[in-house]
């Protein structure tokens, strides 16, 4: 049921059982075997920027059709088939095999590594991916098919769809394992393979993942199966934050626009970096990044004559006015995520706003779109400051003056003044002006409690097509359908969501 490629069957082996016994034969092979998880980070931008951002209030478009992210926007009942949907649980669960055939390899011939303190940091980093991979699909469809060893297509078409209560403990078993293995930095971890280890997730990393997964299941239920257990975690999250904060050597950076610059890449150099996804552009085979255009219409590359052809989206997702009118006066976040200026494109005005944090017209592709060369940020450290802030105002120990320690550097940083007496719903409302365009916010809503109310009543105000698009959001749309393929492959395994 999770393979990338084939749709017919319920295959779940990344590679020939042949093939796999008769690689992993020494240390280099472990370590090539590890890497290749991290492949299944490269399509996660995309991926959260589609169902996430797209998802969320903070973009809408009501005058285009066709495209495969318009039923999503629109809470369309027929997407099981969508092809986003699909990509998303294919693309987490060839990660999670590949974590599995180096997890099975491991625990067989671990030996063949020929360094204990090697074969357990592999160990942690696909534990580790594993538990990444898994909580994406809980935040996504809620109950998922547990494996932990590769298993044949026969095999999976018995598997099916385990508690989000279950998953959770795999998932949290797997992290709490990466936090007690993974190095605190990978400059001083065996083999200290510098170059080719950094953007690894580190203990630190790990925490924050944990930290994540402890907020999600303290969230609402929705009285659904979802990531939301109302299990009230926060004091668990707290000291996991807090940790990353006294001891990850992470710095706040005073410039907003430097936390994006392709100068600043790099997380030996990027200190706002927790936790990212590495792309270099350049090489052949291309290993760049595609992201930064998704958002961003083919049309306004054409207006300023890219070299590249083929960036940009077909058509225009527009920024929501919604959010747009949110921004105070002098809040420089607005002009670095959104551009608001309008461009001409054969003779046409287009004056709709489009998100472009990471569109540097400096550094565009000359030669593939897809080799942009910037780094996503999975998990950036103003992140953490605000995940310790919200779990002492859902609370966990501390005071109004604790949140007001993290919450105005952000503000005064977005060239507004310092406030007093912050409430859950004014974080969330920081929380989206700073990561807009960043594929946060979808998460953000299910965890605010209140998703249905707001995109209800966002919708009411921001729809204004006629007939309306947007359906009725209600609490089922809190999570995805299962994708019609893998309902199709096994009939009768796996019963769909409800309201889909």
């Amino acid at each position: 049921m999770f393979t990338v490629a084939c749709r017919k069957d319920l295959d779940q082996v990344p590679l020939s059982s042949a093939t796999t016994a008769t690689f992993y034969l020494q240390t280099s092979d472990f370590i090539q075997g590890t890497n290749a998880i991290y492949n299944s980070l490269r399509g996660y931008p995309t991926r959260a920027i589609y169902l996430s951002e797209i998802r969320s209030d903070n973009l809408y478009n009501d005058t285009e059709q066709g495209r495969d992210w318009d039923p999503l926007k629109d809470f369309a009942k027929g997407i099981a088939p969508n092809n986003l949907v699909e990509e998303a649980w294919a693309s987490d669960f060839s990660g999670i095999f590949r974590a599995n055939t180096v997890l099975d390899q491991l625990k067989k011939n671990g030996n063949l590594v020929g360094v204990p303190a090697l074969a357990n940091r592999l160990t942690a980093e696909a534990r580790c991916m594993r538990g990444f991979f898994y909580f994406d699909l809980v935040r996504y469809f809620g109950k998922v098919p547990i494996t932990q060893s590769p298993v044949t297509a026969e095999e999976a078409k018995i598997i099916p769809r385990s508690p989000v209560a279950d998953v959770y403990q795999l998932i949290m078993a797997d992290l709490q394992f990466a936090i007690a293995n993974l190095p605190a930095n990978y400059a001083g971890a065996y083999p200290s393979y510098v170059t080719t280890d950094v953007g690894k997730p580190t203990k630190f990393a790990a925490e924050a993942m944990l930290a994540q997964v402890y907020m999600a299941r303290s969230s609402a239920t929705y009285n659904i199966e979802g990531p939301g257990m109302a299990t009230n975690e926060w004091g668990l999250a707290l000291p996991l934050l807090q940790d990353i904060i006294s001891n990850g050597g992470f710095v706040f950076n005073p410039n907003y626009a430097n936390i994006f610059a392709y100068s600043n890449t790099s997380p030996l150099v990027n200190k706002e970096a927790v936790f990212d996804i590495m792309y270099i552009s350049g090489l052949n085979p291309i290993l760049g990044s595609n992201f930064p255009w998704q958002l961003a219409p083919a049309t306004y590359f054409s207006s300023i004559n890219a070299p590249s052809s083929g960036n940009g989206s077909l058509g225009i997702m527009p920024v929501s006015n919604n959010l747009l009118s949110s921004y105070e006066s002098g809040d420089v976040r607005k002009a670095i995520t959104i551009f608001t200026n309008g461009f001409t494109y054969a003779g046409s005005f287009e004056p709709r706003p489009f998100f472009k944090k990471y569109v540097d017209i400096n550094n565009i592709p000359k030669n593939n779109n897809s080799d942009w060369g910037v780094n996503y940020m999975v998990i950036r450290y103003t992140d953490v400051l605000m995940m310790k802030a919200e779990c002492i105002l859902r609370g966990a120990p501390g005071t109004p003056a604790d949140v007001e320690a993290i919450i105005n550097p952000v503000r005064v940083r977005a060239g507004l003044t310092a406030k007093t007496g912050y409430t859950i719903a004014q974080l969330f409302d920081e929380r989206r002006r700073e990561f807009a365009d960043e594929g946060y916010r979808w998460f953000d809503l299910q965890r605010s409690g209140d998703l249905v109310n707001m995109m209800n009543n966002w919708a009411s105000i921001d729809d204004k097509a006629t007939p309306k698009r947007i359906n009725t959001v209600t609490n089922n749309y809190v999570i995805y359908p299962v994708p019609q393929s893998q309902i199709n492959a096994a009939p009768g395994l796996y019963t769909q969501n409800p309201g889909y």
